[in-house]
């Protein structure tokens, strides 16, 4: 599975509102053609996979843009829009609600000036109330709003981060893990520093299951987080490839055990020292049989020169385009399964999830992907219609947010083996 790897667009309102007066656009559409040719010849893209700071202010208008060109990215690369994966950046908060909100310039103080010893306590008990909660979530609103159409959104008490399924060979799947790490982001009103955010436990939980293989994508690096030797060894240890953003310096590490990409920016600041725009493509292959099984990773990382205007790619002390690592799969030894083609989704074709699987990672297939950007594409009206119609929440939740109403009520169908129905009734309005 070939895996596109980008961060930090920061699509800036005004300027990106008017594409003739858009300084950055020119950049957009070189990666977008260069994306073009190089999965032209190395395969379509399986996924696609956000790093954080998509917007630049948390402006509603930000997302519309960053919609629209993500759309032209899927395309190009060929990756199905519903293999789109996002998580915010410290550029995704509005700063502005975070200022200007007591409630929650409160629940921030609470966890930053938690001791050690008690801020896993302390955040978790502040996102575990309904109303601080939401609070600390507020300044995402926008965000929030966008990233529930690729069931990315976060709400409390429950979702402080997502975690999605894709499959690879020989019955071996990637499980991606979306961690928030912009919790703390613009406390007081001031810029993110080093040890001032916060990510906790609760955040990596990244369990080594048998036959998966584990990626985190994170927005801030480790060095961020007060927490950050904790962090750095749960995610060293538990997760075979770390995806960060934010530096906007493009580097790959490469341990026995793990490969950690830090991501080049889409669109770093121009006037920035070490201005350098790049993207990431990671190849991810199963090979070989029984204890002997291996991930086998290929990376071309890729990063815009002037004069010509092109994108090349980064070399290997050695000169070598692409960046080579193994990693063994541990786990147990299953049978050969073939991956099943794309399919458009029916009522007949709606898969069931097992009541022994992880629910929220099994319903990362195309399918039931889809099938949640048609529920989106619904009228407010037909949404609420639905699902009161087949018991997926409550009157009381009407009140809720609507990333948080019906990412609670998508969740809900997979779990009671409602989505056929679902598919059904969604079918019904589109008619």
């Amino acid at each position: 599975m070939l895996l596109l790897h980008i961060s930090d667009i920061h699509f800036r309102a005004p300027d990106c509102l008017n594409p003739a007066l858009d300084p950055e656009r020119p950049y957009r559409t070189r990666m977008l053609q260069d994306v073009r040719a190089r999965a032209g010849k190395l395969g379509a893209v399986g996924a696609i996979l956000v790093g954080g700071d998509i917007a630049f202010k948390g402006d509603p208008r930000e997302y519309e843009v960053a919609f629209a060109w993500l759309k032209e990215l899927a395309e190009a690369s060929g990756c199905p829009l519903e293999r789109v994966f996002v998580i915010p950046g410290n550029h995704d908060v509005d700063r502005g609600v975070a200022i200007k909100t007591p409630a929650v310039r409160n629940v921030q103080a609470a966890i930053a000036k938690a001791s050690p010893q008690r801020r896993e306590r302390e955040l978790r008990a502040q996102f575990s109330d309904s109303d601080t909660g939401r609070a600390l979530l507020a300044p995402l609103a926008a965000y929030n709003d966008f990233a529930k159409l690729f069931s990315c959104q976060i709400y409390p008490p429950e979702h402080l981060y997502w975690k999605q399924d894709l499959p690879l060979e020989h019955g071996v799947h990637l499980r991606i893990y979306g961690l928030t790490s912009t919790l703390l982001s613009g406390i007081d009103g001031q810029d993110d520093t080093r040890e001032s955010l916060y990510l906790s436990p609760l955040q990596t939980v990244l369990d080594p299951v048998d036959d998966v293989i584990n990626l985190v994508m994170c927005h801030h690096p480790p060095d961020w987080f007060l927490d950050q030797d904790e962090v750095d060894d749960a995610i060293c240890g538990r997760a075979a490839i770390h995806l960060f953003g934010h530096k906007h310096r493009q580097r790959i590490t490469r341990d026995d055990s793990y490969v950690r990409f830090s991501a080049g920016a889409v669109n770093p600041d121009r006037h920035e020292a070490g201005w350098n725009p790049g993207y990431n493509l990671i190849d991810l292959r199963v090979v070989g049989n029984g204890r002997e099984r291996k991930l086998e990773i290929n990376a071309h990382l890729m990063q815009w020169q002037s004069n010509p205007d092109q994108f090349r790619p980064v070399v290997t002390p050695q000169g070598d385009a692409v960046f080579h690592k193994s990693i063994l799969i541990p786990g147990q030894v299953i049978p050969v399964v073939l991956t099943p083609p794309i399919q458009t989704i029916t009522p007949e074709t709606v898969p069931i999830v097992d009541a022994n699987t992880d629910v929220e990672a099994a319903m990362s297939n195309e399918i039931t992907r889809n099938l949640v950007f048609r529920f989106w594409n619904l009228t407010v009206s037909q949404r609420r219609e639905i699902t009161l119609h087949l018991g997926l929440i409550t009157g009381d939740e009407l009140q809720l947010p609507e990333s948080e109403r019906y990412g609670r009520a998508l969740l809900r169908a997979g779990e009671r083996d409602l989505l056929d129905q679902l598919a059904h009734e969604i079918t019904k309005r589109e008619k």
